[in-house]
C-alpha cells in the first residue's frame, strides 16, 4: 500500500523549531476531488513543532494520521517522549492527524472546541467538506479563551487567539526567540477570507500581531524554500492588511473584481513581502465572489 506521507519532508527553521512540509510539488493524495489536494497540498502545507529537550509542542496535526504517524516518529528520533498537541483553528487540514497523538493533551481555544464538537459527525462521516472522513475526530481536552501560557522544557510560547481567516485562530508567540508561528493568519501568496463581514476584526487583529514585531513568520500555507530559510519577515502581516483593505474596496467599486491577483497584490510582490505561487488566483476568485456576496447582499 502507498504511503500517503511519503512527501512530507522535515524542515529545520530555527533553533528549537521543526516544520513538516508537504505538497506544492505535484503529486496528489488521491484520485478524484479531495479537501486534501485541493485545499492543502496543492497551496503547500507544514505543521510545526517547539522542541525543548524532550518535550515539544506540536503545532497542527497534519493532512491525514499518516502524516502524523510520520512526525511523531520523527520527534522521537530527536529524543522526544513528551508531546503537547495545539490546533491553530478548526478546519480540516490542521487536525486529520490528532488521533495518531493519542495520550497527549490536546489544546484548543474555546472557538475551536465549540465548532469541532458542533460539526464532528459531519467530520466523521466526510459530509463537512467531502472525502476523506476522520474518524475518529479527537476532541480538545483543554481550553482557554483570549491567551494562556505554556511551558514546554525550556521555552515558554504563548498562545493568542485571533479573529483572522477563521474566527477561531490560535497563534504561537515564542517572545524569546521572536518567532510567530502564525497557523493561517497570514498566507503566501494571499489569506484564504472565510468570514468577510469580519474583516474590520481581522484588521485589528493583524494589527495586534504586528505589534509584536516578530523577527520571523512561520505560516501554515507558504513557500518551502522561505519556511527552510527561516521564515517570512513581518511584513508579511502589513501585505496581508493590505490585500483585505483591497477586498474591502469592493464595497465601493465592485469593478474591480476583474483585477487579476498579481496585480491587486503588485506591490508587495515587487517589495518581497509576498511571492508568486499561481494556484492562489483561485483563491483570490474565491474572496473575490465571497466578499461580493457580502459586501453587496
Amino acid at each position: 500500500m502507498t504511503d500517503p506521507a511519503r512527501h512530507l519532508r522535515m524542515l529545520r527553521p530555527a533553533k528549537g523549531v521543526l516544520a513538516f512540509y508537504d505538497g506544492r510539488d505535484g503529486h496528489r493524495f488521491a484520485r478524484g476531488a479531495n479537501w486534501v489536494d485541493d485545499g492543502a497540498l496543492s497551496l503547500g502545507i507544514a505543521s510545526y513543532a517547539v522542541v525543548s529537550g524532550a518535550a515539544a509542542l506540536v503545532y497542527d496535526t497534519h493532512v491525514s494520521r499518516a502524516h502524523a504517524a510520520r512526525i511523531k516518529g520523527w520527534l522521537a528520533a530527536e529524543g522526544v517522549r513528551d508531546i503537547t498537541v495545539v490546533l491553530s483553528h478548526c478546519h480540516l487540514d490542521h487536525i486529520a492527524g490528532t488521533a495518531e497523538f493519542a495520550g497527549c493533551e490536546v489544546v484548543a481555544n474555546a472557538r475551536t472546541a465549540a465548532h469541532l464538537a458542533r460539526d464532528r459527525a459531519a467530520i466523521e462521516a466526510g459530509s463537512l467538506s467531502g472525502l476523506p472522513a476522520i474518524a475518529p475526530l479527537v476532541l480538545p481536552d483543554r481550553v482557554f479563551s483570549g491567551e494562556t501560557v505554556l511551558q514546554i522544557g525550556a521555552t515558554e510560547v504563548r498562545l493568542v487567539e485571533a479573529n483572522i481567516h477563521s474566527d477561531d485562530a490560535t497563534v504561537l508567540w515564542l517572545p524569546e526567540s521572536g518567532l510567530l508561528l502564525a497557523g493561517d493568519t497570514v498566507e503566501d501568496t494571499v489569506t484564504y477570507v472565510g468570514d468577510p463581514a469580519a474583516f474590520a476584526t481581522h484588521l485589528a487583529d493583524l494589527a495586534r500581531l504586528a505589534a509584536l514585531s516578530p523577527r520571523a513568520i512561520l505560516p501554515n500555507h507558504g513557500a518551502e524554500a522561505v519556511i527552510a530559510g527561516g521564515g517570512y519577515g513581518a511584513s508579511l502581516i502589513p501585505a496581508t492588511a493590505d490585500y483585505i483593505r483591497w477586498l474591502t474596496g469592493l464595497r465601493d467599486d465592485p469593478a474591480r473584481q476583474d483585477t487579476p491577483l498579481h496585480e491587486a497584490i503588485a506591490a508587495q510582490l515587487a517589495s518581497g513581502a509576498l511571492t508568486w505561487f499561481a494556484p492562489y488566483e483561485r483563491v483570490h476568485a474565491q474572496n473575490i465572489a465571497r466578499s461580493l456576496a457580502v459586501l453587496h447582499g
